[in-house]
């Protein structure tokens, strides 16, 4: 090996999810991402390298990848077994197949209100009869398959995250938020609460000028009376919602924090909810909307 090949970093993981229609491959695709994945859905085999090569340019050859493949690409589909083979990526791949009963899939399908790509006019059976004909070989050379004839969603991304999770990519994580009133509220914040009861340093002539960020205006907002008390009482209610967020297949939780205007109390108190959500061992980060808007 030279030492231009020795020196590269090693390639990251490629995941190719396929299997019958209504199985479950948006869902697995939607956790994969979730994970950390870069996702790229209904792609024809052909073009396998070519999408590997170019996240490996744009994102880094550690990047993970996961392509959904499926009869929906037609002619295109019969080369997906020759591609694996032949390794053409360069990368380490597992190949997912997700299958369920005749009877489950066929439910999924009328509730979805699709018809099946190959039902051809036919029924909705029919499609699903030659699909597992056209995958037969395909589920056969899969090195995970998964019937979800018994899952539910959480159930189906709890097997994904259990297959390809790292410690880093399933634990929560949460964003704290802070914003100001007078701008209006986050639109996508989970949990909203609001720091007005405490005194505002804006009438503090030596911390008016300052932020919730430095050291001397989080001093006094987090002295104030009822600061500790909230915290003390807040955090634990949202690491009992972030559990319950967890099992529910829920990674992600926003709490948006605010005072007047974002400026302050709720940088301050953002800052100090995401450090002690550090502490129980959550992925937790602070983002301020609204500072520097006054």
């Amino acid at each position: 090996m030279n030492a231009d090949m020795s020196a590269r970093p090693p390639a990251g993981e490629l995941v190719v999810v396929t299997g019958m229609t209504g199985a479950g491959r948006s869902t697995a695709a939607k956790e994969l991402e979730d994970l950390g994945f870069y996702v790229v859905d209904n792609l024809p085999p052909s073009l396998l390298p070519e999408v590997v090569r170019l996240v490996d340019e744009s994102q880094g050859r550690s990047q993970r990848v996961a392509v959904v493949v499926d009869v929906r690409s037609g002619s295109f589909f019969q080369g997906l077994r020759s591609a694996l083979a032949l390794g053409v990526t360069g990368r380490d791949t597992t190949l997912v197949f997700l299958d369920a009963n005749d009877e489950v899939l066929v439910r999924r399908q009328e509730a979805a209100r699709r018809p099946h790509p190959l039902q051809e006019g036919g029924r909705l059976l029919d499609g699903l009869e030659r699909e597992r004909v056209v995958l037969a070989e395909l589920r056969g050379d899969a090195d995970l398959v998964i019937d979800t004839t018994n899952l539910n969603v959480h159930q189906l991304t709890d097997r994904i995250a259990e297959a390809f999770g790292t410690p880093e990519t399933t634990r929560l994580r949460v964003t704290t938020i802070s914003f100001g009133f007078k701008y209006g509220i986050p639109a996508d914040a989970d949990y909203v609460a609001d720091m007005r009861f405490l005194p505002n340093p804006h009438w503090v002539p030596e911390l008016r000028a300052h932020t919730g960020r430095d050291r001397d205006v989080a001093d006094y907002v987090l002295g104030r009376p009822g600061a500790a008390e909230f915290l003390d009482q807040y955090v634990p209610l949202l690491a009992g919602v972030a559990e319950g967020y967890l099992r529910e297949g829920k990674r992600f939780m926003r709490v948006a924090i605010g005072c007047t205007g974002g400026k302050h109390r709720s940088v301050a108190m953002s800052e100090e909810i995401a450090r002690r959500m550090q502490e129980l061992g959550y992925v937790a980060r602070a983002l301020h909307r609204d500072l520097g808007r006054e």
